[in-house]
């Protein structure tokens, strides 16, 4: 489950200052990359542990950099209206005496411990930093052998993409009646195509009328639709089926164009919106850092987040390769380990600097709460994702991860957020 929740400080940012001397001069700096759910909790936690050292703010320099001081809420990208789906960070991150630089990251060279960025007028510039935290999550993977993938295709991978989806679909009421028109495609039957497909059907005809005979397809590679595991693919099938979703499998797509889709099996599909769901890859920046990386582009890291070879970067959130629990269970590329893993990368690095003890990462408890649609959704326990809700009772846990937003401008380092159960308690 990516999960949109933002949780609360404890009482924190105490001034105790005096209690610990400030570190000697040059002022050592960690800079951090992105400011995606991983990014945001790793500043605010390397800010947390700096705070109760005792350390002024100039004894280490926090640095954010990422092209806007924006989170967005990408869990939430599935939903008809994505216009509360996003935050601003930059009161939060000044209140907790964390420096924002609004830049994208191009280069990062590790020997010299240099990071290279655009900054928003377009000019080059260059950041030094003793400790480097990679947060700049993932993207989308779009294998360059679908001919027309680029051009015809859609996705609701950033805002970005999401709002291009619906200003698209919102022009086909404009367009002649057509099963093209009429029809949605989505490419990837996980988690991203389940809830996008669940929402299409009703998202249609409340755009092309109620009484139009819409019909939404999903073409999963496999051999069965089973990405929810034996315990509860079923639950979601039934979901599926009963909002008219049909469900293709052993599909690989061969091409898009304008008009539909051609799979290499011979299928054909009239379709003027062909969504794009099909899996996700490390930001291209991990290729950057000269390590071992997984099939996803992460990079190997050590339990405390530090990359394998590399002592002075540490990887977070979906660049990292790591187990969540003693079983050996890697996290996946979801918000819901993002924000432990930041938090656990800000501990961490802080503490390296103040020489001060290292907590490891780890992150035993799993649950996945999956957006159905009308149908309501899904609630699981564990990585064998046990059923635990359905229907009304998922859809209110559901709509309680996806809105409780709890973000005012922060008066003061006193600002806080309530935890939501202790698994998302800040490391001390």
């Amino acid at each position: 489950m990516r999960s949109s929740k933002l949780i609360r400080f404890p009482t924190l940012f105490q001034k105790h200052h005096q209690a610990i001397p400030s570190m000697s001069s040059p002022t050592p700096t960690v800079v951090i990359i992105g400011a995606g759910f991983a990014g945001m909790w790793a500043a605010l936690s390397a800010a947390r542990k700096r705070e109760i050292a005792g350390r002024p703010d100039s004894s280490v320099e926090i640095i954010l950099i990422a092209p806007e001081p924006i989170l967005y809420i990408r869990p939430r990208l599935y939903e008809n209206d994505v216009s509360e789906a996003s935050a601003p960070l930059a009161d939060l991150l000044a209140a907790a005496g964390v420096r924002y630089i609004q830049g994208l990251v191009q280069k990062i060279t590790v020997k010299e411990k240099i990071v290279g960025y655009t900054s928003a007028d377009g000019n080059s510039s260059t950041l030094p930093y003793d400790r480097l935290i990679l947060a700049s999550g993932s993207t989308l993977f779009r294998p360059e052998a679908v001919e027309g993938l680029a051009e015809y295709s859609f996705d609701a991978d950033q805002m970005e993409g999401a709002l291009k989806l619906d200003a698209h679909l919102k022009s086909l009421a404009s367009q002649p009646e057509s099963p093209a028109r009429n029809t949605v495609v989505i490419c990837g039957g996980g988690f991203t195509g389940a809830e996008i497909a669940a929402e299409m059907p009703r998202r249609l005809r409340g755009i092309l009328g109620e009484s139009v005979d819409v019909r939404v397809v999903v073409l999963e590679r496999a051999g069965s639709l089973d990405f929810m595991g034996p315990h509860s693919s079923p639950v979601v099938k039934e979901a599926l089926a009963s909002l008219g979703v049909e469900i293709l499998t052993s599909q690989t797509v061969a091409a898009i164009d304008a008009e539909g889709i051609n799979t290499t099996s011979g299928t054909r599909i009239a379709s003027k919106t062909v969504i794009w769901t099909a899996g996700m890859r490390a930001s291209a920046l991990t290729a950057q850092i000269p390590t071992e990386r997984d099939e996803l582009g992460r990079l190997f890291v050590t339990q405390n987040l530090q990359v394998c070879g590399v002592d002075h970067v540490y990887a977070t959130g979906d660049t990292a390769h790591i187990a969540a629990d003693d079983e050996g269970h890697l996290t996946l590329m979801s918000c819901q380990h993002a924000v432990n893993l930041g938090k656990s990368a800000g501990n961490n690095v802080m503490a390296d600097l103040l020489g001060l003890p290292q907590a490891p990462y780890s992150q035993p408890y799993y649950g996945t709460c999956l957006s159905l649609g009308p149908w309501g959704a899904l609630f699981t326990t564990g990585w064998d994702r046990k059923v635990s809700l359905v229907k009304e009772e998922g859809y209110k846990l559901k709509t309680q991860i996806n809105t409780q937003l709890i973000y005012p401008p922060p008066p003061n380092r006193a600002a806080a957020f309530t935890a939501a159960d202790p698994a998302q308690q800040l490391i001390a």
